[in-house]
């Protein structure tokens, strides 16, 4: 990946665009935020956390969507 264009930022990640068109790269954030943003702080490892159970759901979009196997 050569100049990572910055296509999203919100409060839990980033993501950025990639050689491929077809492929997204999603950096998960460690920042935390109450009371309508006004307590920010970070928790540890958040966002590997997050990356994980995003990982998890797509795995599982992803077998929903094959046809069934007769």
């Amino acid at each position: 990946m050569t100049d990572a264009q910055k296509l999203y930022e919100g409060k839990a990640k980033i993501i950025y665009a990639t050689d491929d068109p077809n492929v997204l790269l999603t950096y998960f954030k460690d920042d935390a935020t109450a009371f309508n943003a006004q307590k920010k702080g970070q928790i540890a490892n958040k966002g590997v956390i997050n990356c994980a159970i995003t990982r998890h759901l797509y795995a599982l979009l992803e077998n929903k969507a094959s046809p069934p196997i007769c």
